[in-house]
């Protein structure tokens, strides 16, 4: 797959980035080698090869879930200019 500068200016436009006319030819040939690369991970055998989250072998490290904080809702509700059984009240917005 190859790139025209017309591509390249249409590319721009909608990533709203701007480019002056005289670095177009630049950007036109790097997003060309970025697509020959993946061009070329096309062509590689992944058969039997599982998907990886990381190229690092690891394990996330695991927690017991509980409670360690909260239970205070009135002293959190007490904050607002407004509230009511421990809910924030607003003013209605949409009718």
């Amino acid at each position: 797959m190859s790139v025209d500068a017309a591509t390249v200016k249409r590319i721009a436009r909608l990533a709203r980035i701007r480019i002056e006319e005289n670095e177009v030819e630049a950007y036109r040939e790097e997003l060309n080698a970025i697509l020959g690369f993946v061009e070329q991970l096309g062509e590689v055998d992944v058969e039997g090869v599982e998907p990886m989250t990381s190229v690092m072998p690891m394990s996330l490290r695991l927690r017991q879930d509980k409670v360690t904080d909260g239970g205070y809702a009135e002293r959190i509700a007490a904050n607002s200019p407004l509230s009511e059984d421990n809910f924030f009240m607003v003013p209605k917005v949409v009718e």
